[in-house]
């Protein structure tokens, strides 16, 4: 195609203003813009809009063309610029969308004011309530629900209770826990509220 002498007189031609010119130049290698686009893989859309970037920078450049045989290396060239940086956008998009999704995910788990409000007054009620039990339920439940947990061999040599028999205490201390006056509102007032959903 470099050697193809009609390629310098179509430039020749198109330089002048010559209409005809520009249309065949179009014509003859807008096949070469569109394959380079659809080698890397580019939509529709942005493959057209590759082609018009240019066929527009074709038309500003073309008088400063220094040799008219190379315009089609020139289309070839300055339509895998235009790809790089379309795909390039195209991958900042993505970024900054899986960012947002990301943002908005992170906002959702955020509790709401009234959300802080239940949850506060939801501890305060199961303190008070852990209050009101015996000493061996406290230490059997604040071993129980420590972090990292005791190990009930642990928890069994402390409180002089066979391993077997924690399990069965703990639900009979939650048991009691549930049945304390504050606790027991709070679980009443939490039903209702689910009632009314």
């Amino acid at each position: 195609m470099r050697d193809d002498p009609s390629v310098v007189a179509l430039v020749v031609r198109a330089r002048g203003g010559d209409r005809d010119a520009w249309d065949e130049i179009v014509e003859r290698y807008s096949s070469l813009v569109w394959s380079i686009c659809k080698a890397f893989r580019l939509s529709r859309a942005d493959a057209d809009d590759v082609g018009q970037t240019v066929w527009l920078s074709l038309v500003e450049q073309l008088p400063r063309l220094r040799e008219p045989a190379a315009l089609p290396g020139w289309l070839a060239t300055a339509t895998r610029r235009e790809c790089l940086r379309c795909a390039q956008a195209a991958e900042r998009q993505h970024r900054l969308r899986q960012q947002v999704d990301t943002d908005v995910l992170v906002d959702v788990r955020v509790p709401a004011p009234d959300q802080e409000l239940i949850d506060a007054e939801r501890n305060a009620a199961l303190i008070a309530g852990f209050r009101q039990l015996e000493g061996r339920c406290q230490e059997l439940l604040s071993m129980l629900m420590s972090q990292p947990p005791v190990p009930y061999t642990d928890i069994s040599a402390k409180l002089a209770m066979p391993v077997g028999a924690i399990g069965p205490t703990r639900a009979r201390c939650l048991d009691k826990l549930r049945r304390t006056p504050t606790v027991a509102a709070l679980i009443r007032s939490e039903r209702d509220t689910q009632g009314r959903r």
